[in-house]
């Protein structure tokens, strides 16, 4: 959970379930005459997925960027348990998708912002929205944006380095050997969940404008990968707007170069028209 001390005044938190904490901040939309319960009840909500191991400081941040613009925030922070046996993570996926089909959000605009390995966790709400549209159908028309932050995309070698990175960052090339291992000798209840999961994520049923955010040296982080997939996107008709550096941070784009992170997701957020926007970043 963030700390108080590192959210702005006029936030609000609740502890919604274990890795699960809604910001809410004072905004409102300022619509004459719209009744305050009404006007919270389609309050549009910034789905926020962190990378793993992310500080609850760093994620503040990016907290502020859509307190600022109007926004809710709901912060959904991934476990590595998830990763190494998915099937866990397709079940929490699926509890996401009722979390936010509850009355509590049933009427919200949603925006979804994933970091790293926060969009594996997308991905399998995806593969739930994709095996029964009927049902999901109204939630994902409220999808009104995604943005993707250094996505774990490439081989299976691009995950396990990730992983590795991320967790034993000091015995990265023994836990990626191990880690490689893991996922051999498990393939079925790893590897091939992956393949479904990316699967949906490419032919992703969540067709609202998308912004990535990557950089050409990043291991956890294929570029040309990124590049096809940004190109399929396109092919299908979603509008993607793309912005890489040559020499970045895995995650850390925002810290590495914040005036053309923040200017970038306000074009972007000014385009999706869901809302009056508070204000510029």
């Amino acid at each position: 959970m963030l700390a108080r001390t590192a959210l702005s005044r006029g936030v609000t938190t609740y502890r919604l379930a274990k890795n699960v904490t809604l910001y809410m901040s004072e905004f409102t939309s300022p619509a004459t005459g719209c009744h305050k319960q009404s006007s919270e009840d389609h309050k549009p909500l910034m789905l926020m997925l962190p990378w793993l191991g992310s500080r609850p400081q760093s994620v503040a941040k990016y907290c502020e960027i859509y307190f600022r613009t109007g926004f809710d925030v709901l912060v959904v922070e991934s476990e590595v348990k998830e990763f190494l046996w998915p099937r866990w993570s397709l079940d929490r996926g699926k509890n996401l998708l009722e979390l936010l089909q509850s009355d509590r959000f049933v009427s919200r605009p949603l925006v979804v912002h994933a970091f790293s390995i926060g969009g594996f966790t997308f991905a399998q709400m995806l593969v739930h929205i994709s095996r029964d549209t009927q049902k999901y159908q109204p939630l994902a028309e409220r999808i009104k944006g995604q943005v993707y932050d250094s996505l774990v995309v490439g081989s299976l070698e691009t995950m396990a380095t990730g992983l590795a990175k991320t967790v034993f960052p000091r015995w990265d090339r023994l836990v990626k050997k191990i880690s490689l291992l893991y996922f051999d000798i498990f393939k079925k209840q790893t590897v091939d969940y992956f393949n479904v999961g990316i699967d949906a994520f490419w032919n992703s049923p969540i067709t609202a404008p998308a912004l990535f955010f990557f950089c050409e040296n990043d291991v956890m982080s294929d570029a040309r990968t990124l590049e096809e997939l940004i190109d399929y996107w396109r092919k299908r008709g979603i509008d993607v707007t793309a912005k890489k550096w040559e020499d970045s941070t895995h995650a850390g784009h925002l810290k590495r170069h914040p005036q053309e992170y923040l200017t970038s997701v306000d074009v972007f957020l000014q385009s999706l028209r869901i809302g009056p926007l508070k204000a510029k970043m």
